[in-house]
């Protein structure tokens, strides 16, 4: 957190609040020195934060079950015990 620095934000509101509330946008300093409107602010940050929510989401990792590695140590005890009563 930085203290003693005065920052101008944007919020933007979820229009469904079932995982995010509000997204926070942190103004660059010279952002209303450069002639931006606040309407021209809000439209870009409604478009990133529609931009963000529109990516496809990252592929998870599909996890095997507890039972398929149990099963599969299983099996690979039993061919050591194997491999050790033949030799």
């Amino acid at each position: 957190m930085v203290k003693g620095t005065a920052r101008q934000v944007v919020v933007v509101r979820s229009p469904d609040q079932k995982l995010f509330e509000q997204a926070i946008f942190l103004l660059r300093e010279d952002a209303l020195e450069r002639g931006v409107g606040e309407r021209e602010l809000l439209e870009e940050a409604r478009r990133v934060a529609d931009q963000c929510m529109q990516r496809a989401p990252a592929k998870k990792r599909k996890r095997m079950p507890p039972l398929f590695w149990m099963g599969t140590g299983a099996s690979i005890v039993s061919v050591a015990w194997l491999l050790t009563a033949l030799l």
